[in-house]
């Protein structure tokens, strides 16, 4: 859908039953969800769909292990349906990837493989493989960069992984197909109310426009800005967002070879560690820091760098330098406040829905694995607050994506010109066509919304990101002004 179109239908003056504020992972489920049921369903974003924490997580759908170690296993068992799930609906976005702990102690081999055959039995028939005890040759086979010395086994067990902004994009997709309307780059600018009710939500566009829309229902999903929305429809009200930092570092998979992920069970700050294969690169993080302002594009401190190399390098044979990190990137978990003085670490990653007195919902906290039962919850809130029609959720098994009409659209967009058959640099499978295909069909409409995010190549590769933007950018500018 052209961003025209889009425009064309936000201004037509439709009463929408439900009004989504927040692009990511969980306001996109939430377009899903409502749209899915037949609701008639607007989201506006403001700035790109999955811009924020939804694209810059380690890139696993999981139940949380470490979760389990606190015994939250309420938390676990939702998880881990909705990991089953999750791989069912987006098989052409999720695997099934084998874990290693390497076990320097002979008493943790039965300790976590113990609680890791116990994370097995909590997901039932959605069990994505057996745990198991290793020898430490079976080890050091399966993960071949690992240190040796004092190594005494290890244990193997399975969890999902995914792309994570692609799926953004995909369930934006699929939120379009179900009739719901999505905008970009559209910030919320004021709600008006009718007896202390929101009426009518206030936008204005990128481009300048400034639109009332009719809402019944409005749910606000936007991740570390809860609070400035809850601002803006209650000056004064108490936050709710307790942001925490985590960074993620990525290498090149020579200097940690095989197709095993390794699982460090606990850093110097009660924290798990990963090295995540990923894209043809090994995935390094996370840390968990707290922080006081909340940006859209965080930045990694060079002390969370420090702690994730140091950490790393107490188990791999190659020790990494910071030169030979390919990229670095940083998201801000959005924590449900604690009135106790606790560590961002021990929040909980449950989720909370909270109805204000005008009755917006807010849904906030949770993972993004737990993503489609965090929506469902605020569509259900919705209804039963706005006194809609109640209508049963349908995502459990809703396909994600349509993976065949995609290729087919863009094998139309190749044989329109053999030039866009180009690859945006060598060492990457993206090419013009993807670009094409990124701003017709997905609303993309800067630069780093393709690089970032329609391809993954910027969290790849930062050098070949930017010798991708010469080729990239030429091309969108004339995309972009056919959108005009």
């Amino acid at each position: 859908m052209h961003r025209s179109a889009v425009l064309e239908k936000l201004s037509s003056g439709q009463v929408w039953d439900i009004l989504i504020i927040g692009g990511g992972a969980t306001g996109l489920g939430a377009a899903v969800d409502a749209a899915s049921r037949g609701y008639k369903t607007l989201l506006a974003e403001q700035y790109d769909f999955g811009k924020g924490t939804s694209s810059r997580s380690t890139k696993l759908v999981h139940g949380g292990v470490r979760y389990l170690a606190q015994g939250n296993i309420k938390l676990v068992r939702e998880a881990l349906r909705e990991r089953g799930w999750l791989l069912q609906n987006a098989p052409h976005l999720t695997q099934v990837q084998p874990f290693v702990i390497p076990i320097y102690k002979w008493w943790q081999k039965w300790y976590y493989a113990a609680g890791l055959r116990f994370y097995d039995l909590l997901s039932g028939k959605l069990s994505l493989g057996k745990t198991r005890v290793l020898t430490t040759a079976e080890t050091a086979k399966l993960l071949p960069g690992i240190k040796t010395e004092g190594l005494s086994g290890g244990v193997l067990y399975y969890d999902g992984q995914f792309d994570d902004s692609r799926l953004c994009i995909d369930l934006a997709a699929t939120a379009m197909l179900h009739g719901a309307v999505l905008v970009n780059y559209c910030t919320v600018k004021g709600f008006e109310k009718e007896k202390k009710k929101i009426a009518r939500v206030n936008l204005l566009t990128r481009e300048g426009l400034s639109i009332t829309v009719q809402a019944k229902a409005v749910i606000n999903a936007t991740g570390v800005f809860t609070d400035a929305v809850l601002q803006l429809d209650e000056p004064g009200q108490e936050a709710m967002v307790e942001p925490s930092q985590g960074i993620h570092l990525v290498i090149d998979p020579k200097l940690f070879p095989g197709t095993h992920a390794m699982m460090i069970p606990q850093t110097d700050d009660g924290r798990v560690l990963f090295a995540v294969p990923w894209k043809q690169k090994i995935v390094l993080g996370t840390t968990d820091t707290a922080v006081d302002d909340i940006d859209i594009e965080p930045r990694a401190l060079d002390e969370e760098i420090d702690f994730v190399l140091m950490h790393i390098n107490r188990y791999f044979n190659t020790r990494i330098e910071r030169s030979q990190v390919q990229s670095v990137f940083a998201g801000l978990r959005p924590l449900v406040r604690s009135t106790a003085n606790t560590s961002t670490a021990l929040l909980s990653r449950d989720h909370t829905i909270v109805v204000s007195n005008s009755g917006m919902v807010t849904v906030t906290g949770g993972k993004w694995t737990t993503y489609r039962r965090m929506a469902q919850d605020a569509v259900d809130n919705a209804v039963f607050t706005s006194r809609l029609d109640k209508r049963l959720c349908v995502t459990a098994h809703l396909p994600i994506g349509d993976p065949l009409a995609v290729q087919a659209l863009k094998k139309q967009i190749a044989a329109e010109n053999e030039g866009y058959l180009r690859l945006l640099h060598p060492d990457y499978p993206y090419t013009l066509v993807d670009i094409v295909y990124a701003v017709r069909h997905e609303l993309a409409l800067t630069l780093e919304d393709v690089l970032a995010r329609r391809t993954r190549i910027l969290f790849q590769d930062a050098s070949a990101a930017l010798a991708a933007a010469d080729v990239a950018a030429p091309l969108m500018r004339i995309l972009l002004e056919e959108t005009d």
